[in-house]
Formats: structure tokens, C-alpha cells, sequence
């Protein structure tokens, strides 16, 4: 080192900055010091040679837990461009030690440190060192400021520039540290306090031959003289718990601050592009973003490219900066690529400007067992972790496809939520999933506590399950655990389920929540012949259930119900009603109870009308009510006598919501009829009360079915078909049916339904 310098190398920097990355290999190349120290946990120690393997690809994050609670835990995120990242890797090519100085993480995850990293000036301190520096230098915008001092200085300069400018920074720090003070932070403090011990010990080692990279805030409070005594008065009766330490792969999107965290920057990307790009970094940056629009479909040529650098060129010219930054190359962008338009510039600054990159880690790194299983299944079935959202169809058909949705609901029900069901474009089956899958950092977190459970994915979702079902309160809470179980294909755990659904069934009264809880059930019924498992043993609780139901319900909705909690119950009974369609084949009788219930509910004036009317309409669709006799039902609740309100209810439980309610009244004048007359029948006052009702009604039916109703109230719903001529028929309708036209396609729909379940058998 240089003779010229007193003491150790002080390299303040700026976390995660390619300028201060580029300018500490300079200082470190033209001082060459003994040893280096950089800000970080000491845990981490016995993981900096992994830094070297050939299989570590940042960004990357050392991850630190509390071996008994490891959802305690914090990040310290690194970069190809974090200063932090290119000292440890000077340190490794030079074969000079290198160590890390911060508080040990022992400390801090038992003083509930939060969890992202703590060692960034913006989340060190209340005031921002670079806001007050740019607003010094006339800036309102720090970035922009510190691009234009530190980012466009090229390489960094050389080793003499580099220091010099290490030298000045720390200068800043200490003027701004004596005029705004320490922040009040007393756990930076006591991290100041660490770093002085570990340079000490440095000294002892090395003498002052050595090097000290950390956040340019703390560069002052390194300098400073203290005493042995006062730093061992700060670290003294601080609280400890026993931690683990590894790599985990990171994101640049979660290196954002707009992500939350504390040291993050606004343009990772625009960063990384940055450090990448030592030459001509604007017009490759400007050809990466034409790329990424051409991929979009949109036109864009190299004159684009052109036209735009020399456009950033001027912007920055005439703001008197000494390269276009980023902002300026935006700004071209839009006008000369985007036609002025933000709509394609967001996606830019969402894919390049933060980015999607996501490191890896070597096999040689640490892990709990149950990560080392969860990687292996990864690898055998092809499910790379990603950090950008992708879609996944799977064909439950297939043995891959089928242990990869067995995989991804076992993660799921350990809380591991790599992947997210979704509604499938393609097919409504039982044999069709659709995953959004998406790789957070924080789910390594998640993995490593639900270490506990396991150290294999099938064992620890077994585990969890079991201990759900003995804490679960509410019986919803078991049937979808019961569910859950059955799509993860955890047959070992059942049994413990079943057991405890059957206890909270037998115990639970309230009929709503039996009927929540039966849907579930039924679902899982199905799910034997798709996945393989034997899911008969819920028969008998779901046999059990319908029959508290069908005894239950009709009390239940002649209680008094007000408007809420009849449309609630109406859901429960469309709910009850599709269970009991796919139970009735291991009870044959138990459609013939349930469509009694429905008969009582449809008869019987102290129902609310919406139940009532679902009723009837239920019965209508599964052909156990003639059509007179829904006439006649319909004429009871739409008489004068019927409140205008409960009239509208029942109105919408017939012939409300996607049930096809539309296309009925358009095949039935009568039932039109019996509505368009009750209708106009409504007094003045009481037609204000339900118009919001009959809005809701008739506002979800299709365009076509509301034009072709509206046709026919024009031309008079409800006359004999008799009196009417062809020309009265709404457009695409016959006034009587004809048979032999009809017999004409009974052939073809034929073949379509046996098309249909031959490609389903398939």
C-alpha cells in the first residue's frame, strides 16, 4: 500500500452502484492491501468461497435465519455491479483473505432486525446522504446526480482518480455526519462499534495493510478514535440466538426499491447494463430496447436506434450533463420508438430498466433438506424457477404433468407459493390445470421454515396437514383441507383429516356453514379417477352432510331472513345443488330428498322470494317441475297481493345471474308474460324500491338475449301462439316448433356428444 497513507483503506460506497463497483477494483488494484473487510454478516464467512464457483451467477443474496424460528431472517443482496461483490471477488483472484466486519447476525435477528438488508445508508439513517449531496450540487434528482459524478466517469478512472475520489466522498459523509449527526440510529452504533472490533483485530493480523469496503456512511464513524472500552460498553449483554447462513438466488427486481427494499436502487437493469457496457453504453442499451419492441411486434428499424441516441445525445447536451442518463434515453425513447406513447415504455421500464435476471447457486451451497428435495423434484420434472410469471397448462392425463401439479399444491399447502392456480383458457375438465408460476427470493425463507415439518416435500405437506386439521376451528376450514389433501395426493394424511372433519360436522348446526362446507367435499369426490387417488372414504361424510342439510334448510329459510342473508343462502343452495348432482351417484335416492327439499322451499309463502324462485327455477332445469306449474308459482309470487320487493326477489332467483334465465324467457312467452305484466302493474313509489333489483337482474344477461326480449315486450309477450303469425316471431324464432326439423339434426348432435366424449375418455 501507499507509504503516503495513514492506516487502512477506507473504500465508502454506494450499494449496488456500478461506478462505485468499477472505481473500488481500481483502488483495490492500485493499493493491493493484505486483506480485505467488507460490511457484512461474520456468519458469512465460511460462505465467501462459494463466491468463486463456477456455478454462483449473482445476483445472489446471503441469507441468514434463526436455526429455530427461520422465518426470522434477513437478505444481504449482491450484484455483478455491488461494490461488496467485485471486492470479494478482487480478494479471490488476488489470493488475499477476505471477511466480513458488520454485527453478526446473531445479533440482530434476535433484536428483530428487519428483514431485508441492513446495510444501506437510506435505510440506515432518516436522512438520505445522496439526496442532501445532490440538493448541494443544485439537483433535484439524487440519481441523476449521481450518475452524472460517479456513474459516467467511465471505468472509474485510474487507481490515483479512484482514491482520490474515495477520499472526497468520505469527506462529504463526515461534513454531513457533523452537521446532521448520526441519525439517532443507536443500532448503527452498535454496528460501528463491530466494525471497529473487526478492524482491530484486522490490524493485529495484517497491520494497516488492509482494506475496509462499506456504505459511505459509515466511513466517518471507521476513522474516528474510540476506545476499546467504549466499543465493548455498546456490544455488551446484547441479545444472541443461533443462526444458519447460505446463498440464495436474488432478483433484480427485488434489488428495486419500489420492492421495499432499504438499499434498493430505482434501475437495476439500467445498472447492470451499466457495468456491462464499458463502451458505447447508450447505443447498446438503445439496440437492446429496439430488440425487446420488435419481440413486442412493434416497428422498429436501426434508423429507430439512430435517431434516438442522437436525440438522448442532444437532451443531454443541452442540460449540460456529460453523458445521456437514463432518464434522458427514456425520453427517446418515447418520442422517436414510441411514438409519444407511454403504454410501450412502461413494459421497457418493467423488463429492462428493473429487470427479471435471477442468479443462481452452486450445488455446494448449504441448504436444508427439504430444499435439496424440493431442487431435485425441480430438476427430474423440468420446473425451472424463474423470476419472471410465466403460464403452465398441465394434462393431469400425463404422469409429468400430473406429479408437477402434485408437487406444486404440496408447496402450496406448506405455504410456499411458488405457483398460483388459475381459471384454464382451454378446457373446463377435471383433468386440465393452469398455473401462474413466478420464483420470489423470499420463498428459500419459506422453504427453510417448512423445514420443520420434513426434510421431503411429500413428508413435510403430510406433517402440516395432519397438524391443520387437529388446530382447525371451523368445519370450511377442514373440507378445504380435506380438498387440498386430495389434490396434493396425500393419502397418508386423510385418515387425520377425515377424523377430524367428521367430529366438527357431527358438531356443527349451522346450516349455512354444512352448506359451505359440502361443495368442497363433493368436488374431491371427483378427483379419484384424474389423480389416482382414492378419495371414497369422504362418501360417507358428504352422504352425512347432505343429509343434515336437507333437514336443516327448509327451517333455516323461513326464519325471518333479511335481503343479505337470503341472497347468501341462495348461493349456498346453487352450491348444495351442484354437490348433490355429483353425489347422486353413490345415492341414488339422495336427488330425490334433496329435489323435496327444493319443493317446499318453492311452495311455501314465508320463504323469501329469491329462494323461492331459485327454488322453482332448480326443479324447472332438472325437469321435476311442468312447466304450468311454474306458471302457476310465478303467477302466485307476481300477484298484487305479493310485496313489490319480494316479487323482484323472486324475479331474480328464477331468472337472475348466468343461469340461463334470459334464454328462457325468450323460448317462454308465458313466463314473459306473467313478468312483463306484473311489471307495469308496479305502483309508481314501489318501482323506485326495486329498479335496482330488476337492473341487476336483467343487466347480466348476454346483448343478443336483451335485444330479442326487448323485441318481444315491443310486440306484446304472452298472447296465444295461436294468434300470432310468423311475421309476429322474434328474428331466429319460429311461432310453433317444427318436428320434422327438428328430427332432422337429432343425428348430428349426436355425433357432436359422442365426438365430445371420446375426446374427453382420451
Amino acid at each position: 500500500m501507499s507509504t503516503a497513507r495513514q492506516g487502512p483503506l477506507l473504500l465508502g460506497v454506494r450499494h449496488h452502484g456500478p461506478g462505485s463497483a468499477r472505481a473500488v477494483r481500481s483502488a483495490l488494484e492500485a493499493a493491493r492491501p493484505a486483506a480485505v473487510l467488507i460490511e457484512g454478516p461474520p456468519e458469512g464467512d465460511a460462505l465467501l468461497a462459494l463466491a468463486a464457483d463456477p456455478g454462483m451467477r449473482p445476483p445472489v443474496a446471503l441469507l441468514a435465519h434463526a436455526s429455530d424460528d427461520p422465518g426470522r431472517a434477513a437478505f444481504w443482496p449482491l450484484a455483478d455491479f455491488s461494490p461488496e461483490w467485485v471486492a470479494i471477488r478482487w480478494a479471490q483472484e488476488a489470493g488475499v483473505p477476505v471477511r466480513f466486519m458488520d454485527l453478526p447476525a446473531a445479533h440482530s435477528l434476535a433484536a428483530a432486525a428487519e428483514p431485508e438488508a441492513d446495510h444501506a445508508e437510506s435505510d440506515a439513517v432518516r436522512l438520505d446522504p445522496l439526496a442532501v449531496l445532490a440538493g448541494t450540487a443544485g439537483y433535484d434528482d439524487p440519481e441523476r446526480w449521481w450518475e452524472d459524478v460517479v456513474e459516467h466517469r467511465g471505468t472509474g478512472g485510474a487507481g490515483e482518480e479512484a482514491l482520490g475520489a474515495f477520499e472526497a466522498l468520505g469527506e462529504a459523509m463526515a461534513a454531513l455526519r457533523e452537521a446532521y449527526g448520526d441519525g439517532g440510529h443507536s443500532r448503527d452504533l452498535v454496528r460501528e462499534a463491530h466494525m471497529r472490533q473487526r478492524m482491530r483485530a484486522a490490524r493485529r493480523e495484517f497491520g494497516d495493510g488492509y482494506a475496509v469496503v462499506c456504505g459511505a456512511w459509515h466511513v466517518p464513524a471507521l476513522r474516528a478514535r474510540t476506545t476499546v472500552a467504549a466499543d465493548k460498553a455498546l456490544l455488551t449483554g446484547l441479545p444472541k440466538v443461533k443462526v444458519e447462513t447460505t446463498w440464495v438466488p436474488w432478483t433484480h427486481r427485488r434489488l428495486a426499491r419500489a420492492g421495499g427494499y432499504g438499499a434498493g436502487i430505482t434501475s437495476p437493469g439500467w445498472y447492470a447494463h451499466l457495468f456491462a457496457a464499458r463502451d458505447r453504453p447508450v447505443e447498446r442499451w438503445l439496440t437492446k430496447v429496439a430488440g425487446l419492441l420488435r419481440e413486442e411486434d412493434r416497428q422498429v428499424s436501426s434508423a429507430h436506434v439512430i435517431e434516438a441516441v442522437r436525440l438522448a445525445e442532444t437532451l443531454a447536451a443541452m442540460r449540460g450533463r456529460p453523458l445521456p442518463g437514463l432518464t434522458e434515453t427514456l425520453e427517446a425513447v418515447r418520442a422517436v420508438m414510441c411514438d409519444g406513447s407511454d403504454v410501450p415504455l412502461a413494459l421497457i421500464e418493467d423488463r429492462l430498466v428493473v429487470g427479471d435476471v435471477l442468479g443462481e447457486v452452486p450445488d455446494g451451497a448449504p441448504v436444508v433438506p427439504l430444499q435439496r428435495d424440493l431442487t431435485r423434484q425441480q430438476r427430474s420434472l423440468r420446473l425451472k424457477a424463474e423470476a419472471q410469471e410465466r403460464e403452465l397448462e398441465l394434462d393431469l392425463r400425463k404422469d409429468t404433468d400430473a406429479a408437477k401439479s402434485l408437487l406444486l399444491h404440496r408447496l402450496r399447502l406448506l405455504g410456499i407459493g411458488w405457483g398460483t392456480p388459475t381459471a384454464s383458457r382451454s378446457s373446463t375438465g377435471t383433468f386440465r390445470e393452469t398455473w401462474r408460476l413466478r420464483w420470489e427470493p423470499e420463498l428459500s425463507v419459506r422453504v427453510a421454515e417448512a423445514g420443520i415439518w420434513g426434510t421431503t416435500v411429500l413428508a413435510a405437506a403430510t406433517a402440516k396437514a395432519e397438524a391443520d386439521a387437529a388446530t382447525a376451528e371451523e368445519l370450511g376450514d377442514v373440507t378445504a383441507l380435506a380438498e387440498r389433501c386430495l389434490l396434493a395426493g396425500l393419502s397418508e394424511a386423510l385418515p387425520a383429516v377425515l377424523r377430524a372433519l367428521a367430529d366438527r360436522a357431527a358438531l356443527d348446526t349451522d346450516v349455512a356453514r354444512l352448506a359451505r362446507a359440502l361443495p368442497a367435499l363433493a368436488r374431491s369426490l371427483r378427483y379419484g379417477d384424474v389423480r389416482g387417488t382414492d378419495a371414497t372414504a369422504l362418501g360417507a361424510v358428504a352422504a352425512g352432510l347432505a343429509e343434515r342439510i336437507c333437514v336443516a334448510l327448509p327451517p333455516a329459510c323461513a326464519a325471518g331472513l333479511d335481503a343479505d342473508a337470503a341472497a347468501e343462502l341462495r348461493g349456498h343452495v346453487d352450491g348444495v345443488h351442484t354437490a348433490v348432482g355429483l353425489l347422486a351417484d353413490a345415492d341414488d335416492g339422495l336427488r330425490e330428498r334433496w329435489s323435496a327439499v327444493l319443493r317446499k322451499l318453492a311452495d311455501r309463502d314465508t320463504v323469501p322470494g329469491v329462494l323461492r324462485g331459485r327454488a322453482a327455477r332448480l326443479l324447472l332445469d332438472d325437469g321435476r317441475l311442468e312447466a304450468e306449474e311454474t306458471a302457476r308459482l310465478m303467477g302466485l309470487a307476481l300477484s298484487p297481493a305479493a310485496p313489490p320487493a319480494d316479487a323482484a326477489g323472486w324475479i331474480e332467483g328464477f331468472a337472475g345471474g348466468s343461469s340461463g334465465g334470459g334464454t328462457l324467457l325468450v323460448h317462454d312467452d308465458r313466463l314473459l308474460g306473467l313478468i312483463d305484466a306484473w311489471l307495469t302493474g308496479v305502483p309508481e313509489r314501489a318501482f323506485t324500491d326495486v329498479l335496482p333489483l330488476l337492473r341487476r337482474t336483467f343487466g347480466a344477461y348476454e346483448p343478443g338475449v336483451r335485444r330479442s326480449l326487448g323485441e318481444l315486450v315491443r310486440r306484446g309477450p304472452g298472447r296465444p301462439s295461436a294468434t300470432r303469425s310468423t311475421d309476429d316471431a322474434p328474428e331466429g324464432f319460429a311461432p310453433e316448433l317444427d318436428p320434422e326439423r327438428a328430427d332432422a339434426v337429432t343425428e348430428l348432435v349426436l355425433m357432436l356428444l359422442a365426438s365430445a366424449d371420446a375426446a374427453t375418455a382420451a
